[in-house]
C-alpha cells in the first residue's frame, strides 16, 4: 500500500481540527484518560506549550492537504536532566487508523527527533490498548514501566505501561 502525506508544524488555526481528532477516541477508552470531550479553548495552554525546536507539534496531511492525524512531543519529566526524553503521542483520524500510517509516522517522529536532539522516547498506553501496544513494539519500544490501576475508566481500573525507546538503539 503507497501511504502519500506530508508533516508540517502546527499552526494556531489547526487547533480545531487537532481537537476533533483527539475527541474521537474519547468514548473508547482506549486511548486518552479525559472522560469527556475537550474544546479548543481547553487545549490552548497545551498547544502553546510546544515549541517547534524542542517540543513540536506536527499535523499530518494528505493529498488535498486536509490534517488527518497529530504527533506531539511533550516533556516527560519538567526537569532540565530530562531535555533529552520526551513523550509521543500520535492521533490519527478514524478513518485513516489500521492502514499503516502509525507505524510510518513513527519512523518520521525517529528522524525529526534526532534532528532536535531527543534521544529517548516514551509511550503511555493503556495497557488493554493492544493496537498501540503492538505499534510501539513493532516499532522498537520496550516496556519500561507498569503502572496497575492507576486511571478509571467507566468504574473500571485500568492500568498504564509505559513503552520507552532509546533512539540510538533503532540505529543499530
Amino acid at each position: 500500500m503507497n501511504l502519500t502525506y506530508s508533516i508540517r508544524l502546527a499552526t494556531l488555526a489547526d487547533l480545531p481540527r487537532i481537537v476533533s481528532i483527539y475527541n474521537q477516541t474519547i468514548p473508547g477508552r482506549l486511548v486518552t484518560a479525559d472522560l469527556e470531550p475537550v474544546t479548543v479553548a481547553d487545549r490552548l495552554a497545551w498547544f502553546h506549550a510546544h515549541q517547534p525546536d524542542k517540543r513540536p507539534l506536527w499535523v499530518v496531511l494528505d493529498e488535498a492537504d486536509l490534517i488527518f492525524g497529530w504527533i506531539s512531543l511533550q516533556d516527560f519529566y519538567g526537569r532540565p536532566a530530562y531535555q533529552k526524553t520526551a513523550e509521543i503521542s500520535i492521533y490519527l483520524d478514524q478513518s485513516h487508523q489500521g492502514n499503516g500510517y502509525g507505524t510510518m509516522l513513527l519512523k518520521e517522529a525517529f528522524i525529526r527527533c534526532r534532528e532536535i536532539g531527543v534521544e529517548q522516547l516514551l509511550g503511555f498506553i493503556f495497557s488493554h490498548n493492544t493496537a498501540s501496544v503492538r505499534l510501539f513494539e513493532r516499532a522498537g519500544f520496550e516496556r519500561w514501566g507498569f503502572l496497575p490501576g492507576v486511571a478509571e475508566l467507566d468504574a473500571r481500573k485500568t492500568d498504564l505501561s509505559i513503552y520507552g525507546l532509546h533512539l540510538s538503539e533503532r540505529d543499530q
